[in-house]
């Protein structure tokens, strides 16, 4: 039976090959980033976007749909890898923010097919970036968790929220676009050129994990 998640909450994986599943009410673009314990983005090149879709363990989706399967192998990630954030970003041309249209629903499903757990990415307004789920590694087993950690900022903000600088983030954003069809001047970033904190995850005995900045 498919473990429904609300936001913050976990579920254990037992599969160590999974697929992601997206379905939204309008194209969007879903994206993966490759973090360490922190969550930093290990570079641009820990980051599968339309552009540069590949990287060890996964390869993201190529254009803009709103249905997406990809597959993740979390055994040939490599140990550096600690965190994988599956992203949903709106393309130019659409919908400018997901309140605009029907909440995505991700999930994840084993070899077999069958869903271990889904998430309804409920609750945004103005955002136009999120990341919906992520995969983490605790004590050598995987677990996805339930985030909905929106960005009315868009694809940069959240690039920048995770360990880019501002300029890195801007170019990147910018290069997903284009790679997706659609020339665009990059998404907003911070004014003092610098990026956003980092997220960091705490944890209590029960491994219920709270989001805190730093």
């Amino acid at each position: 039976m498919t473990a429904e998640l609300v936001r913050g909450q976990n579920h254990p994986l037992p599969h160590h090959r999974v697929e992601i599943r997206v379905s939204a009410g309008t194209a969007v673009l879903a994206l993966a980033a490759l973090g360490d314990e922190q969550g930093a983005l290990r570079g641009p090149e820990g980051f599968a976007h339309p552009g540069a879709r590949g990287v060890p363990g996964l390869e993201a989706p190529g254009a803009a749909a709103d249905q997406h399967r990809f597959a993740v192998d979390l055994e040939a990630v490599g140990g550096a890898v600690h965190r994988i954030g599956v992203l949903l970003a709106l393309p130019p041309g659409g919908p400018a923010s997901f309140g605009a249209v029907a909440a995505p629903h991700v999930a994840v499903a084993g070899p077999d097919g069958v869903e271990v757990a889904g998430y309804t990415v409920s609750g945004l307004g103005a955002e136009s970036a999120v990341v919906a789920l992520e995969l983490y590694r605790r004590q050598d087993a995987w677990k996805v968790r339930a985030v909905g950690q929106g960005y009315a900022d868009g694809l940069a903000a959240l690039l920048a929220d995770h360990g880019l600088g501002a300029p890195v983030a801007a170019d990147l954003a910018a290069r997903v676009h284009t790679a997706a069809g659609a020339p665009v001047a990059p998404d907003p970033v911070p004014v003092s050129g610098v990026p956003y904190p980092c997220l960091l995850y705490t944890s209590d005995a029960a491994d219920d994990l709270t989001r805190a900045d730093v």
